[in-house]
């Protein structure tokens, strides 16, 4: 493999591995949320407003900025029932076009992330809630992650390439 593809696989596999282990942690600060929102209905009988919405945001940003860690590790959900018999040679060729499918899919959505964000920092959009954040920042952080997902899903390009040339990355 050229040493470029190798230096690119490295260097994404490693900034989505360490984001991916902080954002595992990110359920902890999720329960801290929904327990905040729990305990102020109970004991000061005043809901907090925003818990809900911030504990929305976070699963965002858990789910997005964590879904190129699950891909790296190959737990992303896969059709098994015939997977498993196949050969290493056979599932990269498989994942090598699925993967593709993957990267149009991806870049779609960045588009329209993209667009969607910079109206969101035009007019200044805010959430339609009592609480009415500003829709900017979970954008950012959604396009942030569907862009590592696709730097990802190029990774796993290369290493699928790599593995039908029966070099390794």
């Amino acid at each position: 493999m050229p040493k470029v593809a190798v230096r690119y696989v490295r260097i994404v596999d490693r900034v989505n591995y360490c984001i991916g282990r902080v954002m595992m942690y990110g359920i902890f600060v999720m329960i801290g949320v929904l327990m905040w929102s729990t305990i102020s209905k109970a004991a000061f009988t005043v809901p907090a407003f925003w818990t809900l919405e911030v504990a929305q945001f976070l699963l965002v940003a858990y789910y997005l900025l964590g879904g190129p860690y699950s891909l790296q590790l190959g737990s992303n959900v896969r059709m098994d029932l015939f997977y498993h018999n196949w050969s290493d040679r056979k599932k990269a060729w498989v994942d090598s076009f699925t993967v593709l499918l993957l990267i149009f899919y991806l870049g779609v959505l960045l588009y329209g992330g993209i667009d969607s964000t910079l109206y969101a920092i035009k007019y200044k959009e805010t959430s339609p809630s009592l609480w009415r954040p500003l829709m900017w920042p979970i954008k950012s952080i959604m396009c942030l992650g569907i862009f590592l997902m696709l730097l990802q899903a190029i990774s796993e390009l290369i290493k699928d390439i790599a593995k039908l040339r029966g070099a390794s990355v």
